[in-house]
């Protein structure tokens, strides 16, 4: 299946296909330069995988996790690029998750000034959100996406196969994203999770989620307004993530946690939390309010002495509310019921 992302110069295509892994060279020109970033957490078959096919390939394999997205990292790609010789005709490549795709993206985008980037997404959260839209930045300070830039792929090829690698809790974590697409714009696809059967539907998910952001991003490509629905469930997930002591959990269950609080409609909080009981996904969290409201009074999205909360009044509805930092304690309280 094959996705058209229209932005003039900058479209590309989405490659949905099983097994697309296994023929890259037939869907981009790879004979140039090109810096693999992947981390350890990606099966090694993978990597091999797209290395045979690429004549002039440097693989740079990093520690899985949040912390890689980092300035350091970032100087790393940078300088592996520099002491390489890379050129504006190279390109860079990201193998693995949201996290491999954020930095390996930004460092394309800031390399001379920008050379081509190929996004691989191998998690479910890249596969359905975060591996198209050209958003790109590494964390400052705890804080995340602080440092960044828009920088469209030219290409982001998506295998299914890939997530059958992953482990069931990563797996589910992945698809807080699936849902808030639904939530936003396609209630057929929010459906499919209260339903469906989640691994013989994959694809659909996939597909569904996809069209959902590119939509938005065809209309918005830098956020100017109605891009910012994307980030439902975002500003207080981000602050949940970002806290420490609240049990490791994944960037998609604080989505999910996130969002709850955004649903207006109660018998459709409801359903939402029916559709997480399915997949594992928490539907609950206490956490210390006080360090809640400082993490998002520092969210880059809070500006002016205000924040732009994403509100779902129903099932593929939602609005932006600029709400007044002031008014978010009563927002947070001191947990997520």
């Amino acid at each position: 299946m094959r996705i058209e992302v229209a932005l003039g110069s900058r479209s590309y295509p989405i490659i949905l296909e099983r097994g697309c892994l296994g023929r890259l060279s037939a869907l981009a020109d790879l004979s140039c330069k090109l810096l693999v970033v992947t981390d350890e957490g990606v099966p090694p078959s993978l990597l091999e995988g797209v290395l045979a096919q690429c004549p002039r390939a440097y693989p740079l394999i990093l520690p899985q996790g949040e912390g890689s997205k980092s300035l350091a990292a970032f100087e790393a790609l940078l300088t592996h690029m520099l002491e390489k010789g890379f050129s504006r005709k190279d390109k860079v490549l990201a193998l693995g998750g949201g996290v491999m795709g954020d930095l390996a993206g930004f460092a394309a985008a800031c390399y001379m000034r920008g050379i081509g980037f190929i996004n691989c997404p191998t998690t479910t959260l890249a596969q359905v959100d975060s591996s198209i839209g050209g958003k790109t930045a590494v964390n400052l300070k705890g804080m995340k996406n602080l440092v960044g830039a828009f920088h469209q792929p030219i290409l982001v090829a998506l295998d299914p196969d890939a997530l059958q690698t992953l482990p069931p809790r990563h797996f589910a974590a992945g698809l807080a994203e699936a849902i808030k697409a639904g939530l936003l714009g396609d209630p057929a696809l929010f459906r499919l999770f209260e339903e469906g059967d989640i691994q013989q539907n994959l694809e659909e998910i996939l597909a569904r989620s996809l069209r959902v952001k590119k939509a938005i991003v065809e209309q918005d490509e830098r956020e100017a307004g109605l891009r910012a629905c994307l980030n439902l469930g975002h500003t207080l997930g981000h602050a949940i993530e970002s806290a420490e002591g609240l049990g490791g959990l994944y960037h998609g269950e604080c989505v999910a946690l996130g969002m709850l609080p955004m649903i207006e409609d109660a018998s459709l909080r409801q359903r939402v939390k029916a559709v997480y009981g399915r997949l594992g996904l928490p539907q609950s969290i206490r956490y210390d309010g006080e360090a809640i409201y400082r993490f998002l009074c520092h969210d880059k999205k809070a500006a002016g002495g205000f924040v732009t909360l994403v509100r779902v009044p129903a099932l593929g509805q939602f609005r932006l509310d600029k709400v007044p930092l002031t008014d978010l304690p009563a927002i947070i309280g001191e947990g997520i019921e």
